[in-house]
């Protein structure tokens, strides 16, 4: 798996396994982390001082802001209604398609194996749980879970505890 000569990589970026990652027409910032067996489209982007962890699909049109931290196994989508032939029984290409763009906003955190569709916001701050699968917009700094994703804390209320465990207010 390559990192293809068209990919753009800022200052001091960090792929631990080179050989195990496929990055092609993509720019990654500055100080930006990259686990082992990511793939990373044309047409992404991922900001400065990211963590992109192990087995994480970006697909082209997604854009990750500053700061973001991303679980493994986190796949991002960009068409809602896909298909692998046309009406007539043609194969699909890109001319048969657009691309939904997707933006995770500066310091969100997804959990791992998440699933993101095409087309959402994931807003400042946000943290989206484990094995949820966000189908609309995530309001900056809300805590969302489940199937599909609902709103179920916002992080400013995080608090720890006296032994040191988070809670929530």
């Amino acid at each position: 798996m390559p990192i293809a000569s068209d990919v753009t990589l800022g200052r001091d970026v960090r792929i631990f396994q080179p050989e195990l990652v496929n990055l092609y027409g993509c720019a990654i910032d500055a100080e930006t982390k990259i686990g082992a067996f990511v793939e990373i489209q044309k047409n992404a982007s991922v900001g400065a001082r990211c963590k992109i962890s192990s087995h994480t699909f970006i697909c082209e049109g997604v854009t990750i802001e500053d700061e973001v931290f991303i679980g493994h196994g986190v796949m991002f989508t960009n068409d809602p209604y896909p298909r692998a032939v046309n009406e007539d029984g043609t194969l699909q290409t890109e001319a048969d398609w657009a691309v939904v763009k997707t933006r995770v906003k500066r310091r969100a955190a997804i959990g791992s194996n998440v699933t993101i569709m095409a087309g959402v916001t994931i807003g400042e701050g946000a943290l989206v749980g484990a094995g949820a699968v966000v189908t609309r917009d995530v309001a900056d700094y809300s805590i969302v879970a489940g199937v599909p994703a609902r709103v179920v804390g916002d992080v400013r209320d995080r608090r720890k505890t006296s032994q040191g465990k988070l809670d929530y207010a």
